[in-house]
């Protein structure tokens, strides 16, 4: 068993390795406190020159990072395993090499290098736990003398303290680096923030909402006022996280706002987009957006997707999504050399809404995702809320439960034009279904209540048939329907285009006589309130006006 360290040395160095733990536990600059260490480790144990190897994470190679004596060998790597350092950190334990000519791991190219002569080695790892830092080196005991035990147990014990207090300065240094980039995230989402469409008023017929998984999102939307009342609308999602997504979105959101105002419709835009985007983008990644145009006046709206989730048309409590097969921006710009496919919807009193794959993916209790019946779920259960609080109700049920794994972004876009419908059929049998629904989502929409709603769906089906039954006869030709609220009564009205019908022969038969016909007219005025025929315009065809007053119930 090696003899104990008198009692003046063994204080005396309990002094430089509390002095030493002290540097670097206060010093900011690591690399510095490393060559000041290994300054005062050589003159206390009188070494002739002195190195400090730490281990490179990703290659496994040995990097000198400190270095004092006559030759600067900082910078320089030698390959896992190789010399006495590299045996020195395998093995984990010191290695007192008293003369280097007889070791074979010793190797000789820097001394033939630098006219060096290395005579004798000490070396001691530099290890926590099982984690091999790296390893101090010390060259020449000075006098001529050789290193000894005790010489190597003091350099194991300071070693060993360099290596705690090293991890705790890269600890702290870490930390500080942390706090940096958390503060730059912050302020990058305070800009990124300010960038978005604030809250909209309430009578806005666009709403929009981003909810970010991170400080930062690679989510955006846009809502833009455009010339003749128009408005312009878009959401886009850029592949990754993080800062490089961030940066590509708010590129992206700032190239929207410009080519919104120039540009010819949102196919073109979009292909405008994609061509910066390819010039510019940064390897790998790319963004999905869909935009579109809404006139508000006519409840149309002009439909741009690339790549993006398919938009969902809700309406008379189904959902419809408007699906497109252009790839995401920034990807095949010859795709995008004519431009981006344009799909014109009518909102007809309907809702569309636009999301990014952040809803579709949140988690549900049990880990599974949301999926998309999921969000249609959720999107119906708070469809009875105004816009912008229904966006709120969807997005804070996502957050409540913690399932949010990618930023979540949600448009709505509404038809919010006043109560009333007007739309001209072609005299088919086959378009009744679409006249019997077009009725229903409307008287309801004007205040009717369901059974009313049944009844009017009921007469105005009959009166269709009798158009295109006996006023047509089968032959070709249009309905212009027409369904208005005067204040407390409902107006339907009905146009055909056929020859004037004989008023008089059209009245409803007594209901005992046994024979067809007639029973159609009847049933029309048991449900409403008056059935009338009125003059029609420019005194062609025919016009049925039915009145009714609205019961909410």
């Amino acid at each position: 068993m090696p003899s104990p360290l008198p009692e003046t040395d063994s204080a005396s160095h309990l002094d430089l390795i509390v002095e030493m733990t002290g540097d670097f536990a206060h010093s900011h600059d690591v690399e510095a406190t490393l060559r000041l260490g290994l300054e005062r480790i050589a003159e206390r144990v009188g070494a002739e020159a002195a190195s400090l190897f730490l281990t490179d994470e990703e290659t496994g190679e040995l990097v000198c990072r400190a270095n004092m004596g006559p030759v600067d060998v900082i910078g320089l790597r030698l390959p896992p395993g190789t010399g006495i350092v590299g045996r020195t950190v395998d093995l984990g334990v010191p290695q007192l090499v008293k003369d280097t000519r007889r070791d074979p791991d010793f190797a000789g190219a820097v001394d033939a290098a630098t006219g060096f002569e290395t005579r004798s080695i000490l070396c001691a790892p530099m290890a926590v736990r099982g984690r091999r830092l790296g390893a101090i080196e010390l060259f020449n005991k000075k006098g001529g003398t050789s290193f000894s035990l005790t010489d190597s147990r003091l350099l194991q014990a300071l070693a060993a303290s360099s290596a705690l207090a090293l991890i705790n300065a890269m600890l702290v240094a870490d930390m500080a680096e942390q706090q940096g980039l958390k503060r730059e995230l912050e302020l990058a989402s305070e800009i990124q923030r300010a960038m978005l469409p604030g809250p909209q008023p309430d009578q806005s017929p666009i709403h929009g909402i981003n909810l970010p998984a991170r400080g930062v999102s690679g989510d955006f939307f846009e809502i833009l006022p455009l010339s003749g009342g128009r408005l312009a609308f878009a959401v886009g999602d850029v592949s990754g996280k993080g800062m490089n997504a961030s940066l590509l979105m708010t590129k992206t959101a700032s190239l929207f706002r410009c080519l919104a105002k120039r540009e010819d419709g949102p196919g073109r835009i979009l292909a405008a987009i994609d061509s910066e985007l390819h010039e510019t983008r940064l390897a790998g990644m790319f963004v999905t957006m869909a935009a579109g145009v809404l006139d508000p006046a006519s409840g149309k709206v002009v439909l741009a997707n690339a790549g993006h989730e398919p938009p969902l048309l809700f309406r008379d409590g189904v959902f419809t999504p408007i699906e497109g097969d252009m790839p995401p921006l920034g990807i095949a710009p010859e795709l995008f050399e004519g431009g981006c496919p344009e799909t014109e919807i009518e909102l007809d009193g309907g809702t569309l809404y636009l999301f990014t794959d952040g809803l579709t993916e949140a988690r549900v209790a049990g880990g599974d995702m949301l999926g998309p019946e999921g969000a249609r779920r959720m999107i119906r259960d708070a469809a009875a809320l105004p816009a912008g609080e229904r966006l709120e109700a969807v997005v804070r049920s996502l957050d409540d439960t913690g399932s949010l794994r990618d930023d979540v972004t949600l448009m709505v876009i509404e038809d919010r034009r006043p109560a009333g419908f007007e739309r001209r059929y072609p005299a088919r049998p086959e378009e009744l279904a679409a006249i019997r629904a077009a009725v229903g989502r409307t008287v309801r929409a004007l205040g009717c209540g369901e059974t009313m709603a049944g009844d009017m769906v009921l007469a105005v089906d009959e009166a269709c048939q009798n158009i295109i039954r006996h006023a047509y006869k089968g032959e070709a030709g249009d309905i212009v329907l027409r369904l208005d609220r005067e204040n407390d009564r409902l107006v339907i009205r009905l146009m055909d285009f056929a020859p004037a019908v004989d008023v008089a022969k059209i009245q409803p038969r007594p209901l005992d006589e046994l024979r067809p016909g007639g029973l159609g007219t009847h049933l029309m005025r048991s449900i409403m309130d008056h059935v009338d025929f009125l003059a029609p315009p420019a005194g062609i065809g025919n016009l049925l006006q039915m009145v009714k007053r609205i019961d909410p119930t």
